[in-house]
Protein backbone atom coordinates (compact mmCIF):
# COMPACT_ATOMS: atom_id res chain seq x y z
CA UNK A 1 0.00 0.00 0.00
CA UNK A 2 1.00 3.72 -0.83
CA UNK A 3 -0.32 5.55 1.86
CA UNK A 4 1.91 7.51 4.13
CA UNK A 5 2.49 6.83 7.47
CA UNK A 6 -0.39 9.18 9.52
CA UNK A 7 1.78 11.06 12.13
CA UNK A 8 0.57 12.34 15.37
CA UNK A 9 -0.22 15.94 13.39
CA UNK A 10 -2.31 14.22 10.78
CA UNK A 11 -3.85 12.13 12.75
CA UNK A 12 -5.32 15.43 14.89
CA UNK A 13 -6.08 17.05 11.36
CA UNK A 14 -8.96 13.72 10.64
CA UNK A 15 -12.38 15.18 10.78
CA UNK A 16 -14.69 14.18 13.67
CA UNK A 17 -17.01 12.52 10.85
CA UNK A 18 -13.53 10.44 9.64
CA UNK A 19 -12.63 9.52 12.92
CA UNK A 20 -16.54 8.41 13.86
CA UNK A 21 -15.88 6.21 10.25
CA UNK A 22 -12.70 5.01 11.50
CA UNK A 23 -14.16 3.68 14.80
CA UNK A 24 -16.87 2.30 13.38
CA UNK A 25 -14.74 -0.30 11.01
CA UNK A 26 -12.86 -1.24 13.66
CA UNK A 27 -16.26 -2.04 16.01
CA UNK A 28 -17.75 -4.29 13.02
CA UNK A 29 -14.42 -5.81 13.04
CA UNK A 30 -14.53 -6.22 16.67
CA UNK A 31 -18.17 -7.20 16.15
CA UNK A 32 -17.50 -10.46 13.89
CA UNK A 33 -14.56 -11.55 15.83
CA UNK A 34 -15.78 -11.47 19.03
CA UNK A 35 -19.37 -12.96 18.05
CA UNK A 36 -17.85 -15.94 16.62
CA UNK A 37 -16.94 -16.62 19.84
CA UNK A 38 -20.94 -16.76 21.42
CA UNK A 39 -22.49 -17.34 18.16
CA UNK A 40 -21.18 -21.07 18.16
CA UNK A 41 -22.82 -22.38 20.95
CA UNK A 42 -25.91 -21.86 20.08
CA UNK A 43 -25.59 -24.49 17.48
CA UNK A 44 -23.30 -26.62 19.11
CA UNK A 45 -26.17 -29.21 19.64
CA UNK A 46 -27.34 -29.27 15.68
CA UNK A 47 -23.53 -29.25 15.11
CA UNK A 48 -23.08 -32.21 16.92
CA UNK A 49 -25.94 -34.27 15.82
CA UNK A 50 -24.92 -33.09 12.10
CA UNK A 51 -21.73 -34.15 12.81
CA UNK A 52 -21.43 -36.71 14.77
CA UNK A 53 -19.01 -34.62 17.12
CA UNK A 54 -18.12 -35.75 20.86
CA UNK A 55 -18.72 -33.66 24.02
CA UNK A 56 -14.82 -32.96 23.57
CA UNK A 57 -15.26 -32.48 20.17
CA UNK A 58 -17.47 -29.39 20.56
CA UNK A 59 -15.59 -28.15 23.17
CA UNK A 60 -12.73 -27.75 20.66
CA UNK A 61 -15.01 -26.11 18.15
CA UNK A 62 -15.06 -23.43 20.50
CA UNK A 63 -11.56 -23.41 21.96
CA UNK A 64 -9.61 -24.11 18.93
CA UNK A 65 -11.03 -20.56 17.97
CA UNK A 66 -10.11 -18.97 21.11
CA UNK A 67 -7.16 -20.48 21.87
CA UNK A 68 -5.65 -19.40 18.12
CA UNK A 69 -6.81 -15.93 19.32
CA UNK A 70 -5.00 -16.23 22.32
CA UNK A 71 -2.14 -17.47 21.44
CA UNK A 72 -0.99 -14.77 18.71
CA UNK A 73 -2.75 -11.79 19.30
CA UNK A 74 0.19 -9.80 21.14
CA UNK A 75 2.44 -11.08 17.27
CA UNK A 76 -0.53 -9.45 15.40
CA UNK A 77 -0.09 -6.05 17.36
CA UNK A 78 3.39 -6.06 17.11
CA UNK A 79 3.70 -6.96 13.51
CA UNK A 80 1.02 -4.22 12.75
CA UNK A 81 2.82 -1.27 14.49
CA UNK A 82 5.85 -2.95 12.79
CA UNK A 83 4.61 -3.45 8.57
CA UNK A 84 0.96 -0.76 9.18
CA UNK A 85 -1.98 -0.85 11.24
CA UNK A 86 -3.97 -0.48 7.75
CA UNK A 87 -2.27 -3.52 5.87
CA UNK A 88 -2.50 -5.75 8.92
CA UNK A 89 -6.12 -5.01 9.19
CA UNK A 90 -7.40 -5.79 5.85
CA UNK A 91 -5.02 -9.08 5.95
CA UNK A 92 -7.22 -10.21 8.92
CA UNK A 93 -10.33 -9.20 7.23
CA UNK A 94 -9.89 -11.63 3.81
CA UNK A 95 -8.07 -14.41 6.21
CA UNK A 96 -11.58 -14.23 8.43
CA UNK A 97 -13.85 -13.77 5.88
CA UNK A 98 -12.18 -17.36 4.11
CA UNK A 99 -12.26 -19.07 7.55
CA UNK A 100 -15.35 -18.49 7.84
CA UNK A 101 -16.45 -19.51 4.63
CA UNK A 102 -14.68 -22.74 4.95
CA UNK A 103 -16.38 -23.63 8.63
CA UNK A 104 -19.35 -23.65 6.70
CA UNK A 105 -18.31 -25.77 4.24
CA UNK A 106 -17.03 -28.41 6.67
CA UNK A 107 -17.75 -31.99 6.47
CA UNK A 108 -16.78 -32.96 9.75
CA UNK A 109 -15.43 -32.32 13.23
CA UNK A 110 -11.96 -32.33 12.30
CA UNK A 111 -12.17 -29.77 9.16
CA UNK A 112 -14.79 -27.65 11.26
CA UNK A 113 -12.11 -27.36 13.84
CA UNK A 114 -9.41 -26.47 11.64
CA UNK A 115 -11.36 -23.98 9.48
CA UNK A 116 -12.07 -22.54 12.81
CA UNK A 117 -8.21 -22.26 13.32
CA UNK A 118 -7.73 -20.65 10.34
CA UNK A 119 -10.83 -17.82 10.97
CA UNK A 120 -8.94 -17.41 14.62
CA UNK A 121 -5.79 -16.17 12.29
CA UNK A 122 -7.36 -14.07 10.61
CA UNK A 123 -9.62 -12.79 14.54
CA UNK A 124 -5.77 -12.27 15.75
CA UNK A 125 -4.67 -9.76 12.93
CA UNK A 126 -8.33 -7.61 13.71
CA UNK A 127 -8.63 -7.64 17.63
CA UNK A 128 -5.56 -5.58 18.68
CA UNK A 129 -5.03 -3.89 15.19
CA UNK A 130 -8.22 -2.41 15.59
CA UNK A 131 -7.71 -1.24 19.01
CA UNK A 132 -4.51 0.20 18.07
CA UNK A 133 -6.53 2.14 14.95
CA UNK A 134 -8.98 3.43 17.28
CA UNK A 135 -6.27 4.50 20.10
CA UNK A 136 -4.14 6.16 17.83
CA UNK A 137 -6.62 8.02 15.71
CA UNK A 138 -8.30 9.85 18.96
CA UNK A 139 -5.40 11.42 20.53
CA UNK A 140 -6.73 13.59 23.02
CA UNK A 141 -7.48 12.01 26.75
CA UNK A 142 -11.00 12.59 26.99
CA UNK A 143 -12.07 11.38 22.96
CA UNK A 144 -9.64 8.42 23.43
CA UNK A 145 -11.25 7.33 26.75
CA UNK A 146 -14.95 7.82 25.25
CA UNK A 147 -13.49 5.84 21.76
CA UNK A 148 -12.22 3.26 24.02
CA UNK A 149 -15.50 2.68 25.96
CA UNK A 150 -17.24 2.45 22.58
CA UNK A 151 -14.51 -0.16 21.64
CA UNK A 152 -14.93 -2.02 24.32
CA UNK A 153 -18.85 -1.76 24.45
CA UNK A 154 -19.16 -3.87 21.21
CA UNK A 155 -16.98 -7.03 22.46
CA UNK A 156 -19.62 -7.45 25.17
CA UNK A 157 -22.26 -6.46 22.65
CA UNK A 158 -21.47 -9.19 20.26
CA UNK A 159 -20.65 -11.48 22.84
CA UNK A 160 -24.53 -10.77 24.00
CA UNK A 161 -25.79 -10.66 20.65
CA UNK A 162 -24.33 -14.13 18.83
CA UNK A 163 -26.46 -16.54 20.54
CA UNK A 164 -29.75 -14.31 19.91
CA UNK A 165 -28.45 -14.14 16.13
CA UNK A 166 -27.31 -17.60 16.09
CA UNK A 167 -30.25 -19.47 17.44
CA UNK A 168 -32.49 -17.64 14.55
CA UNK A 169 -29.78 -18.56 11.89
CA UNK A 170 -29.94 -22.48 13.08
CA UNK A 171 -33.86 -22.14 12.60
CA UNK A 172 -34.02 -21.13 9.78
CA UNK A 173 -31.05 -21.92 7.11
CA UNK A 174 -28.87 -24.53 9.25
CA UNK A 175 -25.51 -24.63 11.52
CA UNK A 176 -23.69 -23.26 8.63
CA UNK A 177 -25.44 -20.09 7.79
CA UNK A 178 -23.63 -19.13 11.52
CA UNK A 179 -20.63 -18.78 9.86
CA UNK A 180 -21.54 -18.09 6.62
CA UNK A 181 -23.11 -14.58 7.50
CA UNK A 182 -19.09 -13.38 8.56
CA UNK A 183 -18.77 -13.19 4.55
CA UNK A 184 -20.67 -9.94 3.31
CA UNK A 185 -19.99 -7.82 6.64
CA UNK A 186 -16.27 -8.59 6.18
CA UNK A 187 -16.13 -7.79 2.36
CA UNK A 188 -17.88 -4.53 3.14
CA UNK A 189 -15.41 -3.50 5.79
CA UNK A 190 -12.72 -4.68 3.41
CA UNK A 191 -13.11 -1.89 1.24
CA UNK A 192 -14.15 0.73 3.82
CA UNK A 193 -11.32 -0.07 5.71
CA UNK A 194 -9.18 0.49 1.86
CA UNK A 195 -11.46 3.88 1.89
CA UNK A 196 -11.60 5.38 4.64
CA UNK A 197 -8.47 3.68 7.60
CA UNK A 198 -5.53 6.11 7.45
CA UNK A 199 -1.90 3.70 7.59
CA UNK A 200 -0.68 3.84 10.52
CA UNK A 201 3.00 2.64 12.22
CA UNK A 202 4.34 2.26 15.79
CA UNK A 203 7.18 5.36 16.44
CA UNK A 204 9.30 2.26 17.08
CA UNK A 205 8.23 -0.82 16.53
CA UNK A 206 9.23 -3.72 18.58
CA UNK A 207 11.20 -7.04 17.35
CA UNK A 208 9.87 -10.44 16.17
CA UNK A 209 10.54 -12.68 19.51
CA UNK A 210 10.15 -16.30 18.51
CA UNK A 211 10.99 -17.95 21.83
CA UNK A 212 8.59 -16.15 23.52
CA UNK A 213 5.57 -16.74 20.93
CA UNK A 214 6.24 -20.58 21.02
CA UNK A 215 6.64 -20.56 24.77
CA UNK A 216 3.05 -18.63 24.95
CA UNK A 217 1.70 -20.93 22.25
CA UNK A 218 3.02 -24.33 24.62
CA UNK A 219 1.29 -22.90 28.15
CA UNK A 220 -1.96 -22.14 26.84
CA UNK A 221 -2.32 -25.31 24.24
CA UNK A 222 -0.83 -27.46 27.10
CA UNK A 223 -3.12 -26.29 29.59
CA UNK A 224 -6.40 -26.01 27.45
CA UNK A 225 -5.19 -30.33 25.89
CA UNK A 226 -5.22 -31.18 29.99
CA UNK A 227 -8.27 -29.27 30.86
CA UNK A 228 -10.91 -30.66 27.84
CA UNK A 229 -9.32 -34.24 27.48
CA UNK A 230 -8.49 -35.19 31.24
CA UNK A 231 -12.61 -35.81 31.45
CA UNK A 232 -11.68 -39.50 29.42
CA UNK A 233 -7.69 -39.87 30.36
CA UNK A 234 -8.06 -38.70 33.80
CA UNK A 235 -5.95 -36.71 35.55
CA UNK A 236 -3.29 -39.22 36.85
CA UNK A 237 -3.07 -40.57 33.44
CA UNK A 238 1.05 -39.66 32.02
CA UNK A 239 -0.25 -37.79 29.08
CA UNK A 240 -1.94 -35.19 31.69
CA UNK A 241 0.51 -34.48 34.35
CA UNK A 242 3.34 -34.48 31.24
CA UNK A 243 1.43 -31.54 29.62
CA UNK A 244 0.59 -29.62 33.20
CA UNK A 245 4.65 -30.52 33.59
CA UNK A 246 5.85 -28.95 30.23
CA UNK A 247 2.81 -26.17 30.72
CA UNK A 248 4.71 -25.12 34.24
CA UNK A 249 8.29 -25.06 32.38
CA UNK A 250 6.74 -23.00 29.90
CA UNK A 251 5.66 -20.42 32.49
CA UNK A 252 9.42 -20.48 33.83
CA UNK A 253 11.19 -20.21 30.75
CA UNK A 254 9.17 -17.30 29.69
CA UNK A 255 9.50 -15.68 33.27
CA UNK A 256 13.23 -16.48 32.42
CA UNK A 257 13.89 -15.36 28.90
CA UNK A 258 11.48 -12.78 28.19
CA UNK A 259 12.71 -10.61 30.95
CA UNK A 260 16.29 -10.71 29.48
CA UNK A 261 14.98 -9.53 25.83
CA UNK A 262 15.31 -6.34 24.52
CA UNK A 263 11.45 -6.19 23.19
CA UNK A 264 9.58 -9.48 24.02
CA UNK A 265 6.82 -10.59 22.98
CA UNK A 266 5.14 -10.28 26.96
CA UNK A 267 6.62 -7.32 28.15
CA UNK A 268 7.24 -8.16 31.80
CA UNK A 269 7.68 -4.61 32.95
CA UNK A 270 3.75 -3.56 32.10
CA UNK A 271 3.15 -5.67 34.94
CA UNK A 272 4.58 -3.36 37.50
CA UNK A 273 1.56 -1.19 37.24
CA UNK A 274 -1.19 -3.03 39.27
CA UNK A 275 -4.12 -1.49 37.12
CA UNK A 276 -2.50 -3.52 34.32
CA UNK A 277 -1.89 -6.90 36.40
CA UNK A 278 -5.12 -6.38 37.17
CA UNK A 279 -6.79 -5.28 34.59
CA UNK A 280 -5.50 -8.65 33.06
CA UNK A 281 -6.59 -11.04 35.41
CA UNK A 282 -9.90 -8.95 35.44
CA UNK A 283 -10.64 -10.10 31.87
CA UNK A 284 -9.29 -13.88 32.37
CA UNK A 285 -11.96 -14.16 35.48
CA UNK A 286 -14.57 -12.42 33.50
CA UNK A 287 -15.08 -14.38 30.39
CA UNK A 288 -13.81 -17.38 31.62
CA UNK A 289 -17.23 -16.78 33.66
CA UNK A 290 -19.01 -15.93 30.44
CA UNK A 291 -17.64 -18.43 28.27
CA UNK A 292 -18.58 -21.10 31.17
CA UNK A 293 -22.04 -19.50 31.48
CA UNK A 294 -22.53 -20.01 27.54
CA UNK A 295 -21.43 -23.40 27.07
CA UNK A 296 -23.59 -24.63 29.58
CA UNK A 297 -26.38 -22.11 29.50
CA UNK A 298 -26.92 -22.94 25.50
CA UNK A 299 -26.71 -26.53 26.34
CA UNK A 300 -29.20 -26.25 29.28
CA UNK A 301 -31.75 -24.58 27.33
CA UNK A 302 -31.79 -27.17 24.50
CA UNK A 303 -30.86 -30.86 26.00
CA UNK A 304 -32.24 -30.32 29.64
CA UNK A 305 -35.77 -27.65 28.53
CA UNK A 306 -35.81 -29.48 25.15
CA UNK A 307 -36.12 -25.85 23.21
CA UNK A 308 -35.16 -25.32 20.02
CA UNK A 309 -32.41 -23.08 19.04
CA UNK A 310 -34.34 -20.31 17.73
CA UNK A 311 -36.13 -20.38 21.44
CA UNK A 312 -32.69 -21.05 22.98
CA UNK A 313 -31.46 -17.62 21.65
CA UNK A 314 -34.51 -15.86 22.02
CA UNK A 315 -34.10 -16.68 25.90
CA UNK A 316 -30.81 -15.13 25.84
CA UNK A 317 -32.56 -11.55 25.12
CA UNK A 318 -32.13 -10.97 28.78
CA UNK A 319 -28.54 -10.91 28.16
CA UNK A 320 -28.23 -8.79 24.96
CA UNK A 321 -30.59 -6.29 26.12
CA UNK A 322 -28.92 -4.79 28.84
CA UNK A 323 -25.90 -4.63 27.07
CA UNK A 324 -27.51 -2.35 24.80
CA UNK A 325 -28.62 -0.21 27.91
CA UNK A 326 -26.00 -0.14 30.10
CA UNK A 327 -22.18 -0.62 27.75
CA UNK A 328 -23.04 3.38 26.69
CA UNK A 329 -23.42 4.39 30.31
CA UNK A 330 -20.20 2.11 31.26
CA UNK A 331 -17.94 4.05 28.32
CA UNK A 332 -19.33 7.89 29.96
CA UNK A 333 -18.99 6.52 33.39
CA UNK A 334 -15.31 5.03 33.17
CA UNK A 335 -14.35 8.30 30.73
CA UNK A 336 -15.85 10.37 33.75
CA UNK A 337 -15.70 8.69 37.20
CA UNK A 338 -13.03 5.97 36.50
CA UNK A 339 -13.49 2.60 36.59
CA UNK A 340 -14.13 1.12 39.86
CA UNK A 341 -17.98 1.92 39.92
CA UNK A 342 -18.38 -0.21 36.63
CA UNK A 343 -16.40 -3.14 38.08
CA UNK A 344 -18.07 -3.47 41.17
CA UNK A 345 -21.28 -3.91 39.54
CA UNK A 346 -20.02 -6.43 37.33
CA UNK A 347 -18.45 -8.87 39.78
CA UNK A 348 -21.33 -8.46 41.88
CA UNK A 349 -23.96 -8.93 38.93
CA UNK A 350 -21.41 -11.97 37.90
CA UNK A 351 -21.34 -13.53 41.52
CA UNK A 352 -25.14 -12.67 42.11
CA UNK A 353 -25.75 -14.84 38.77
CA UNK A 354 -23.79 -17.62 39.48
CA UNK A 355 -25.44 -18.05 43.11
CA UNK A 356 -28.74 -17.67 41.83
CA UNK A 357 -27.94 -20.58 39.16
CA UNK A 358 -27.70 -23.28 41.66
CA UNK A 359 -31.15 -23.50 41.70
CA UNK A 360 -31.70 -23.75 38.51
CA UNK A 361 -33.28 -27.32 37.50
CA UNK A 362 -35.00 -28.83 34.61
CA UNK A 363 -38.82 -27.31 35.42
CA UNK A 364 -37.53 -24.22 36.99
CA UNK A 365 -40.27 -21.15 35.99
CA UNK A 366 -39.15 -19.97 32.29
CA UNK A 367 -39.74 -16.65 33.49
CA UNK A 368 -37.31 -17.13 36.87
CA UNK A 369 -34.44 -18.79 34.52
CA UNK A 370 -35.02 -15.54 32.63
CA UNK A 371 -34.54 -13.09 35.50
CA UNK A 372 -31.32 -14.76 36.52
CA UNK A 373 -29.98 -14.22 32.84
CA UNK A 374 -30.45 -10.59 33.09
CA UNK A 375 -27.79 -10.26 35.87
CA UNK A 376 -25.35 -11.73 33.36
CA UNK A 377 -26.55 -9.26 30.50
CA UNK A 378 -25.52 -6.45 33.38
CA UNK A 379 -22.62 -8.10 33.97
CA UNK A 380 -21.49 -8.13 30.39
CA UNK A 381 -22.63 -4.76 29.72
CA UNK A 382 -20.55 -2.73 32.43
CA UNK A 383 -16.96 -5.40 32.22
CA UNK A 384 -15.33 -4.66 29.20
CA UNK A 385 -15.07 -0.56 29.24
CA UNK A 386 -13.04 -0.47 32.71
CA UNK A 387 -11.12 -3.16 31.98
CA UNK A 388 -9.68 -1.89 28.89
CA UNK A 389 -9.53 1.13 29.75
CA UNK A 390 -7.37 0.28 33.01
CA UNK A 391 -5.36 -1.86 30.94
CA UNK A 392 -4.22 1.15 28.28
CA UNK A 393 -4.96 4.56 30.61
CA UNK A 394 -1.74 6.54 31.26
CA UNK A 395 0.09 4.56 28.94
CA UNK A 396 2.29 5.75 25.77
CA UNK A 397 0.89 5.41 22.42
CA UNK A 398 3.89 3.25 21.63
CA UNK A 399 2.58 0.84 24.05
CA UNK A 400 -1.58 0.96 23.45
CA UNK A 401 -0.93 -1.96 21.28
CA UNK A 402 0.83 -3.87 23.24
CA UNK A 403 -1.24 -3.44 26.45
CA UNK A 404 -4.56 -3.72 24.64
CA UNK A 405 -3.46 -6.99 22.91
CA UNK A 406 -2.34 -8.41 26.42
CA UNK A 407 -6.06 -7.07 27.86
CA UNK A 408 -7.81 -9.66 24.53
CA UNK A 409 -4.91 -11.69 25.23
CA UNK A 410 -6.63 -11.99 28.90
CA UNK A 411 -10.01 -12.32 27.68
CA UNK A 412 -9.70 -15.22 24.86
CA UNK A 413 -7.67 -17.05 27.25
CA UNK A 414 -10.41 -16.86 30.21
CA UNK A 415 -13.20 -18.11 27.24
CA UNK A 416 -10.92 -20.62 26.61
CA UNK A 417 -10.48 -21.86 29.85
CA UNK A 418 -14.77 -21.52 30.70
CA UNK A 419 -15.07 -23.60 28.30
CA UNK A 420 -12.75 -26.27 28.47
CA UNK A 421 -13.54 -26.29 32.75
CA UNK A 422 -17.27 -26.19 32.62
CA UNK A 423 -17.28 -29.34 29.52
CA UNK A 424 -15.21 -31.21 31.56
CA UNK A 425 -17.39 -30.74 34.68
CA UNK A 426 -20.64 -31.08 32.90
CA UNK A 427 -19.64 -33.73 29.71
CA UNK A 428 -20.29 -37.00 31.77
CA UNK A 429 -23.67 -35.98 32.65
CA UNK A 430 -24.62 -34.08 29.48
CA UNK A 431 -26.27 -37.45 27.73
CA UNK A 432 -28.18 -38.02 31.58
CA UNK A 433 -29.89 -34.40 31.00
CA UNK A 434 -32.50 -33.58 33.52
CA UNK A 435 -31.40 -33.47 37.03
CA UNK A 436 -28.43 -35.08 36.43
CA UNK A 437 -27.03 -32.52 33.92
CA UNK A 438 -28.04 -29.29 36.77
CA UNK A 439 -26.27 -30.77 39.05
CA UNK A 440 -23.57 -31.41 37.53
CA UNK A 441 -23.59 -27.70 36.69
CA UNK A 442 -23.42 -26.38 40.28
CA UNK A 443 -19.45 -27.11 39.97
CA UNK A 444 -19.38 -24.29 37.26
CA UNK A 445 -21.84 -22.06 39.07
CA UNK A 446 -19.67 -22.08 42.29
CA UNK A 447 -16.94 -21.31 39.93
CA UNK A 448 -18.30 -18.12 38.46
CA UNK A 449 -19.28 -16.90 42.23
CA UNK A 450 -15.73 -17.06 43.11
CA UNK A 451 -14.49 -15.28 40.29
CA UNK A 452 -16.98 -12.50 40.23
CA UNK A 453 -16.40 -11.75 43.59
CA UNK A 454 -12.15 -12.06 42.07
CA UNK A 455 -13.63 -8.85 39.95
CA UNK A 456 -15.10 -6.90 42.56
CA UNK A 457 -11.50 -7.84 44.89
CA UNK A 458 -9.47 -6.54 42.15
CA UNK A 459 -11.50 -3.94 41.32
CA UNK A 460 -11.16 -2.10 44.96
CA UNK A 461 -7.32 -3.07 44.90
CA UNK A 462 -6.61 -1.52 41.55
CA UNK A 463 -8.34 2.02 41.49
CA UNK A 464 -6.50 2.98 44.71
CA UNK A 465 -4.40 6.17 44.76
CA UNK A 466 -0.92 3.73 45.36
CA UNK A 467 -1.96 1.61 42.53
CA UNK A 468 -2.15 4.79 40.33
CA UNK A 469 0.99 5.72 41.35
CA UNK A 470 2.44 2.12 40.06
CA UNK A 471 0.93 2.70 36.57
CA UNK A 472 2.58 6.11 36.15
CA UNK A 473 5.93 4.61 37.25
CA UNK A 474 5.56 1.39 34.77
CA UNK A 475 4.70 4.33 31.90
CA UNK A 476 7.77 6.19 32.63
CA UNK A 477 9.71 3.35 31.52
CA UNK A 478 8.24 3.94 28.01
CA UNK A 479 7.80 6.98 27.42
CA UNK A 480 11.09 7.11 25.30
CA UNK A 481 9.46 5.05 22.99
CA UNK A 482 6.96 7.53 21.33
CA UNK A 483 9.94 9.07 19.98
CA UNK A 484 11.06 8.07 16.46
CA UNK A 485 15.14 8.19 17.82
CA UNK A 486 14.68 6.17 20.86
CA UNK A 487 16.56 3.53 21.42
CA UNK A 488 16.93 0.79 24.20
Amino acid sequence: MSSPVLSPVAVAELSPRRKSLVLAICCASIIVVVMDISIVNVALPTMGRDLHASESGLQWTVDAYTLVLAGFLVLAGSTADRVGRRRVFQAGLVTFGLGSLLCGLAPGIGWLIAARMLQAVGGTMLNPVAMAIVANTFTGAAERARAIGVFASMSGLALALGPILGGGLVDVLGWRSVFWINVPIVVVAIVCAKLFVPESRAARARRFDPVGQVLMVLVLGSVVYAIIESGSLGWASPVIVGLLVVAGLGVAGILGCESRRADPLLELRLFRSVPFSSAIVMALFALCGFGAFLFVTTQYLQEVRGLPPVMSGLCLLPVGLPVLVVSPLTGRTVGERGPLLPLVVAGTALALGGGVSLWLGPDTPLPAVLAVYLLFGVFLGTVNPPITNSAISGMPRSMAGLAGSLASTGRQAGTTLGVAISGTIIGPETAHGGTAFTGAAHGVWWMVVALGAGIVALGLVSTRHWASRTAARAAALFERMDTPTATK
